[in-house]
């Protein structure tokens, strides 16, 4: 049966390479980049990447690229949580790879990440003398967290570092949250942090104001957030990242010049 063999040469082509990802130790969410894969789910659906660490701006892209939404219906995402009567969404975009029919509308999108992000949030442990107050001031310290570590291996450090510096009622001092505050679409959603930048008025700039932002300022992934419920018990206060990535935490000041001078 000619109709068999297409078939059995196709599934081998298919497994082949799979096994070759595998091999290799490839990520299998790569196959949702790749364009033979999406032909084989139902023409009417779409794969959908989205990455750990976005802001809501940046997923509206992502989705609206894919889905050929207008400037309207990307603006409609991105403002979801009037049309749902509910605070910014801002941190609960759950970031994963997800399959959606290509005529889903914005809401219909939000309704789904928000979903997912109760869904996985619900599986963290959480102490029971928990530091977090409430979950929306840990998705605010998840989403810096995301944007500020190297690897999931020091997101706790970077933690317990943020939750040292707000019981001691210290300012924050995070470049993410001041390129979340001069992030735009012409110029970059995560521009480089100018020493000028510090004296920026928005309630975004912590080297400005104490606390922490009005908003989480990215899309956190599961580690990320189990590390703001989760931190690591340290007595550093400042942290900087080597050029191969390698964080170095200091208790004080001095200790922390002595690690710029040494490491950068």
């Amino acid at each position: 049966m000619k109709w068999k063999y297409t078939i059995s040469l196709f599934a081998l082509s298919v497994f082949g390479l799979m096994g070759t990802m595998f091999y290799y130790g490839l990520d299998f969410s790569l196959l949702a980049s790749l364009s033979f894969y999406e032909s084989l789910a139902n023409p009417s659906t779409k794969i959908v990447r989205i990455q750990e660490g976005l802001r809501k701006e940046e997923i509206a892209e992502v989705f609206g690229n894919k889905l050929g939404w207008s400037d309207w219906k990307k603006e409609e995402f991105i403002n979801g949580h009037l049309a749902l009567n509910s605070e910014d969404l801002e941190g609960r975009y759950f970031p994963k790879t997800y399959i959606v029919s290509k005529d889903e509308d914005p809401i219909g999108i939000t309704s789904t990440m928000l979903h997912e992000f109760s869904k996985e949030t619900a599986k963290i442990k959480k102490p029971k003398a928990s530091l977090v107050l409430n979950q929306d001031t840990a998705i605010k310290v998840a989403s810096i967290i995301q944007r500020e570590a190297g690897g999931k291996s020091d997101m706790k450090l970077i933690s317990g570092i943020i939750w040292n510096r707000i019981f001691k009622g210290m300012k924050l001092q995070i470049d993410a949250t001041l390129q979340y505050a001069k992030g735009d679409e012409e110029e970059g959603w995560w521009q480089q942090v100018e020493p000028a930048d510090k004296s920026i008025d928005s309630t975004y700039n912590t080297y400005k104001y104490k606390g922490l932002p009005p908003t989480a300022i990215s899309n956190p992934g599961i580690a990320a957030i189990d590390a703001a419920y989760n931190p690591q018990k340290t007595t550093c206060l400042y942290y900087l990242h080597d050029k191969k990535g390698r964080i170095h935490c200091s208790a004080t000041y001095e200790g922390h010049k002595a690690n710029i001078k040494k490491y950068l």
